[in-house]
């Protein structure tokens, strides 16, 4: 099993910074590829970042530019780093880890609202 505690979102203006951290407890070692999704009101949840633990990144072409996501493996925390905020990028946003073995392939964290005023 894995758990996952999110910290970081928050209310900030338009063109503002946040930073996200996602903390991994448990059957760490099976963790593979660590992320952050998120999920706007009325809209499906969408794929933000992703870095594998060989650090292999995928960011959104949504956020590219502006969001940077990256992972400490000795603490199995990852950060998603977020400038240049918009409006348009309020959600709930979702820690996500994928496991190589283990009771369940994915884990969800709580998600940590960011909400981002014009």
């Amino acid at each position: 099993q894995v758990q996952l505690v999110e910290s970081g979102g928050g209310l900030v203006q338009a063109g503002g910074s946040l930073r996200l951290s996602c903390a991994a407890s448990g059957d760490i070692a099976s963790i593979n590829v660590m992320g952050w999704l998120r999920q706007a009101p009325g809209k499906q949840r969408e794929l933000v970042a992703t870095i594998a633990r060989g650090g292999t990144i995928n960011t959104a072409d949504s956020v590219m530019g502006r969001f940077t996501i990256s992972r400490n493996n000795a603490k199995n925390i990852v950060f998603l780093q977020m400038n240049s905020l918009k409006p348009e990028d309020t959600a709930i946003y979702y820690c996500n880890v994928k496991t190589s073995w283990g009771p369940r392939n994915s884990y969800w964290g709580q998600g940590t609202q960011v909400t981002v005023s014009s």
